[in-house]
C-alpha cells in the first residue's frame, strides 16, 4: 500500500490558517447548494409534466450514462491535469443549464428536454467527480486529510440542506429556468476560483498517456488485486451506505406509517441523521484517533447497532438510533475517506475512486429492493436487524487486517 510520494510544489500552511483550502471548500458548498436547488426544481418539473413512472425515469436517467462512463473518467483523471478536467466539465454543465433555461423561457419544458439534461449531467459527472476526487491529495498533506474531509463534508451538507430548503420556494417563484440560471452562477464561481486561485501544492505521479484508456481501466482493477489493504478500503467504502441507505430511505417511512407517527416524524428523524452526521464530521476536525482506519471501522460497528434501534417501535429509541447513525456516519466517512485518499497509490486515485463510486451505484438499487422485499413479508424490525447486524459483522474483516490497523496519517511516512 505504498507508492511514489507526491512531490511537494509549495509548502502548505497549517490547516487552520489555510485560506486557500478553506475558501475552496466554501465555494464547493455554494455549488452543492446550487445543485440542490436545481435538483428540487428538476424533480418538481418532471412530476408536473409527466406520469410518476416517467418522472422517476427522467430523474434517474443520469445514473446510467454516469455508470457506463465513470471508469473511463477515472482513467483520464489519473493521466490528465485534474484542474483542466474540472474546468472543462463544469463549463459543459454551464452550457447544459443555459440551454435548459433558454428553452424554458421560450417554451414549456418537455420530457425530452429534461431527459437530455439528465443524461448530459450524468456524463459530466462521470469525468468531473474522479478528477475532483484527486484534489484533496494535491492540496493538503496526509496528516491534514481527515480535517479537510471533515470540513468538506460538513460544509457540503450545509450547502445541500440550505439549497434543498430554498429550492421549493425558488421553483415556485422563478420556475425551472430561474433555478437553472442560479445554478449556472454557482458553477461560474467554481470555474473562476479554479482558474484564478486553486493551485496544487503536491504533484501526483501521472499514469502513462500512451496506453489506451481501456488498458488504464484494466490496470486499476489489477492494482486492486495486488493491493489487499487498498482493496479492503475500497470494498468498505463502497458498502458504506448499503445498510444505512435503505434503512433511512425506506425503513423510516415504513416505520412512521405502521406506527401512525405521520410524515412529520420522518422529517424529524432524517434531520437527526443529517445533524448527527455534521457533528460527527466536525468531531474529526477537533479530535481524531491516531489509527484513523480503526476508528472509522469501529464507528461503523456502532452504526450497525443504531440501525437495529431504528426497528424498535418507540419514537424516542428510533430518534436516538437516527442520531447514532448520523454521528457514526459523519465520523467514519471523514476518517475512512481521508485514509483512502492518503494511502491509495497517487497515480491510481482517479480509477480507484471511480471503482468505489461505481460499486455503490450498482449495489444500492439491489440493497433497496431487498429491504423492501423483507419488510413486505416479515415484521418490520427484521430487515432493520439484518441490515444493522450485517454492517456490524462485516466490519470485523477490516478490523482484523494488520495492514489497515497499522495505518496512521499522523506519521510522516503516511502514504
Amino acid at each position: 500500500m505504498t507508492t511514489t510520494e507526491p512531490r511537494m510544489l509549495r509548502t502548505p500552511p497549517a490547516f487552520r490558517r489555510d485560506l486557500l483550502v478553506q475558501s475552496w471548500l466554501v465555494v464547493k458548498a455554494l455549488s452543492d447548494a446550487g445543485d440542490a436547488i436545481f435538483t428540487i426544481a428538476f424533480a418538481w418539473t418532471a412530476v408536473q409534466i409527466a406520469s410518476p413512472a416517467v418522472a422517476g425515469l427522467v430523474v434517474a436517467a443520469g445514473t446510467v450514462p454516469r455508470a457506463l462512463v465513470l471508469l473511463v473518467g477515472g482513467a483520464y483523471a489519473d493521466r490528465s491535469d485534474a484542474r483542466r478536467l474540472m474546468v472543462l466539465f463544469n463549463a459543459l454543465r454551464v452550457v447544459v443549464l443555459v440551454a435548459v433555461a433558454v428553452w424554458c423561457l421560450a417554451a414549456p419544458p418537455t420530457v425530452a428536454v429534461l431527459l437530455a439534461a439528465a443524461i448530459a449531467f450524468g456524463l459530466c459527472d462521470a469525468f468531473f467527480e474522479p478528477a475532483a476526487g484527486t484534489m484533496p491529495r494535491q492540496l493538503v498533506a496526509p496528516a491534514d486529510l481527515p480535517a479537510y474531509t471533515a470540513l468538506s463534508q460538513t460544509l457540503s451538507r450545509l450547502g445541500t440542506m440550505g439549497g434543498a430548503a430554498a429550492g421549493g420556494f425558488l421553483v415556485a417563484a422563478f420556475g425551472l429556468a430561474g433555478c437553472a440560471g442560479l445554478n449556472t452562477l454557482t458553477y461560474v464561481v467554481v470555474i473562476v476560483f479554479i482558474v484564478l486561485w486553486l493551485r496544487p501544492r503536491f504533484a501526483l505521479p501521472r499514469a502513462s498517456a500512451h496506453e489506451s484508456v481501456l488498458r488504464g481501466v484494466a490496470d486499476g482493477f489489477r492494482h486492486l488485486r495486488s493491493e489487499p489493504a487498498t482493496r479492503t478500503l475500497v470494498i468498505a467504502l463502497s458498502g458504506l451506505n448499503l445498510a444505512v441507505g435503505p434503512a433511512i430511505s425506506i425503513g423510516l417511512p415504513l416505520q412512521a406509517t405502521e406506527r401512525g407517527w405521520g410524515a412529520g416524524a420522518v422529517g424529524v428523524f432524517e434531520a437527526l441523521v443529517g445533524g448527527g452526521a455534521m457533528l460527527g464530521a466536525l468531531a474529526v476536525v477537533r479530535w481524531r484517533p491516531r489509527r484513523e482506519a480503526i476508528g472509522g471501522f469501529v464507528a461503523l460497528m456502532v452504526q450497525g447497532a443504531g440501525i437495529v434501534a431504528l426497528g424498535i417501535g418507540s419514537p424516542i429509541v428510533v430518534g436516538a438510533g437516527c442520531l447514532v447513525v448520523g454521528l457514526t456516519a459523519g465520523f467514519a466517512s471523514a476518517l475512512l475517506s481521508s485514509t483512502f485518499a492518503a494511502t491509495a497509490a497517487p497515480d491510481f486515485l482517479g480509477r480507484l475512486g471511480s471503482i468505489l463510486r461505481l460499486g455503490d451505484d450498482c449495489l444500492m438499487p439491489a440493497a433497496m429492493a431487498l429491504f423492501g422485499l423483507l419488510a413486505g413479508i416479515l415484521p418490520l424490525w427484521v430487515p432493520f436487524t439484518l441490515y444493522g447486524g450485517a454492517m456490524a459483522l462485516l466490519m470485523i474483516a477490516p478490523l482484523r487486517n494488520p495492514r489497515l490497523r497499522s495505518i496512521t496519517l499522523s506519521s510522516p511516512a503516511a502514504g
